[in-house]
């Protein structure tokens, strides 16, 4: 368990950084504005005997001369407030960029960035970081996937200018390994990237969108393909749920269908809870998890983690609709009604007790809940 400490911690990888940080139950990393960083007394407050600081905090788009001069003060900034510091932290993570030294303003400056902690801190651990993509980027800022998901979500299509190959690597396996995260979760600390075509990523993408727009689940052959739908689908969420199911009636009673998935199986259970009761309290990293209320009326409730708002969907087992979990997401299901309320849940991957990729997190921080389920049970 480390205490952290990081500059940039609101930004895209920052937030990852914090949300696996609260899956490994570490303490909330001390954050480090940039008003801070103006002052190397309270940086050097701060920084003093944490256990990590990973220097996140960049600037990635602008005009050349304010990219170039913003990460070099934002290095040296944090420099003086390392020197000051009375407990100095035990380790120095520095998230620079492949593009270090490659003769661009950006490239450069993170090369002088590099060099100037390196000063202050010889032994800085200097990790150089490929494209990464993840939930909740910023689209035309974070990543061309944050972009063509955006484009995507508003039902419009990906235009590609230049189609050349890149590699992209998950956010949170960039995240692991800049904070040396342990095994033994749904990351890869080893950052393993994919490389695709941008013309092949934007098709790959749209056919994500074209079968979840009908619900139906696409083929997720492997793990990219499994965090590139979860982070299309944080562009989808709230505003495109619930979905609506396929339901059919005859003589013989009614037959809905809540699970159509391309190439690929999962697990299937339902649940029945009594009035009053509660469900979920958890979040997940990579599971895609479904909710459909077949009997009963209930309400499903989803905070981000790291936010206070929470988005309340009121369904029923009248009207059946389905309700997908996005990744980094704390959700639960209330029996609301007077009667019994049986659930059915589907995810993507069978239940394993050893790896379950479900981390305790209350929906309502306010509220007091009904007591969660134990992390090994699937919902």
């Amino acid at each position: 368990m480390l205490r952290l400490a990081l500059t940039g911690g609101r930004g895209f990888l920052g937030w990852h950084v914090r949300v696996l940080a609260r899956a490994l139950g570490w303490p909330d990393p001390v954050l480090l504005s940039g008003a801070d960083l103006m002052d190397a007394a309270t940086v050097a407050a701060k920084l003093d005997g944490v256990d990590r600081v990973l220097h996140l905090a960049g600037v990635n788009r602008g005009d050349p001369q304010e990219v170039a001069g913003g990460n070099v003060e934002l290095a040296a900034a944090l420099a003086r407030g390392l020197r000051r510091c009375p407990t100095p932290p035990g380790s120095v993570v520095f998230a620079n960029s492949v593009q270090s030294g490659n003769g661009t303003p950006y490239g450069d400056a993170k090369a002088v960035a590099a060099a100037t902690l390196a000063v202050a801190r010889p032994d800085l651990i200097d990790v150089k970081l490929p494209n990464l993509y993840g939930e909740h980027g910023r689209p035309y800022y974070n990543s061309v996937v944050a972009t063509f998901c955006r484009l995507l979500a508003e039902q419009r299509s990906p235009e590609v200018h230049e189609d050349r190959e890149v590699t992209l690597v998950h956010v949170t396996d960039a995240a692991a390994r800049l904070m040396g995260a342990p095994d033994g979760g749904p990351w890869d600390s080893a950052m393993p990237g994919l490389r695709v075509g941008i013309r092949e990523l934007a098709d790959r993408l749209t056919g994500f969108a074209t079968a979840y727009r009908g619900g139906e689940i696409p083929a997720l052959s492997d793990r990219h393909a499994v965090r590139l739908f979860n982070t299309y689908r944080s562009h989808c969420f709230p505003t495109h749920y619930p979905l609506p199911v396929t339901r059919r009636a005859d003589q013989r009673g009614e037959l809905v269908e809540t699970v159509k998935v391309h190439g690929g199986g999962g697990q299937t259970f339902c649940s029945t809870s009594r009035p009053g009761v509660t469900r979920g309290e958890h979040f997940h990293l990579a599971k895609v998890e479904r909710f459909c209320v077949l009997r009963g009326t209930a309400e499903i409730r989803l905070r981000r983690v790291g936010d206070d708002d929470v988005v309340r969907f009121p369904v029923s087992g009248a009207e059946p609709v389905v309700v997908d979990m996005p990744t980094m997401w704390a959700h639960n299901i209330v029996n609301t009604g007077s009667d019994e309320l049986l659930t059915l849940f589907w995810t993507n991957e069978i239940f394993d007790p050893a790896r379950p990729d479900t981390w305790p997190e209350p929906v309502e921080l306010t509220t007091a809940e009904p007591a969660a389920e134990p992390a090994v049970v699937p919902a």
